[in-house]
C-alpha cells in the first residue's frame, strides 16, 4: 500500500519516516520529494508498506499525529494524473525550437527608437 504523507518537516529524513511507520509493519520504501533545482525537501513524501492492512492501521493512527513538531497528514496515495504539466514551457509554434527570439519587426523598431536619420547614418 502506498501512502502520502503531507506537512512533513523539512528536517525529517527518510530514516526518520521509516522508523515512524515501521511501528505498524514492514516499510518497503520511503521517498521524500525534493525540489528538482535546489534539492530541498518539498514537505511531503510517499511511504510504501508491504501489507495493506498495516498501511491502513498506520494511516488511521498517524493521520494528524505530531512528528518533528508538525501535524502530519497521512492518506492513501492516488496515482498521478496524466496530461499534467510535463515541465516544458508553452510553445508558440509546434516547429519552434526557441533559438531566434528576435522581434520580426526589429529593423522597424530600431529606426523608430533612434529618431530621424542623419546623412551620415548607414
Amino acid at each position: 500500500m502506498n501512502l502520502y504523507v503531507g506537512n512533513l518537516a523539512y528536517a525529517a529524513t527518510e530514516d526518520d519516516v521509516r522508523e515512524l511507520f515501521s511501528e505498524f509493519g514492514e516499510v518497503k520504501n520511503v521517498t521524500i520529494i525534493r525540489d528538482k533545482f535546489t534539492q530541498q525537501p518539498r514537505g511531503f513524501c510517499f511511504v510504501e508498506m508491504n501489507n495493506p492492512s498495516e498501511g491502513q492501521e498506520a494511516m488511521r493512527e498517524l493521520d494528524g499525529a505530531n512528528f518533528f513538531e508538525r501535524q502530519i497528514r497521512v492518506n492513501e496515495a492516488r496515482p498521478r494524473e496524466q496530461g499534467g504539466n510535463d515541465g516544458g514551457g508553452m510553445r508558440r509554434n509546434s516547429d519552434s525550437s526557441g533559438g531566434n527570439r528576435r522581434n520580426t519587426n526589429y529593423s522597424q523598431n530600431r529606426d523608430r527608437d533612434r529618431g530621424p536619420r542623419r546623412n551620415n547614418d548607414w
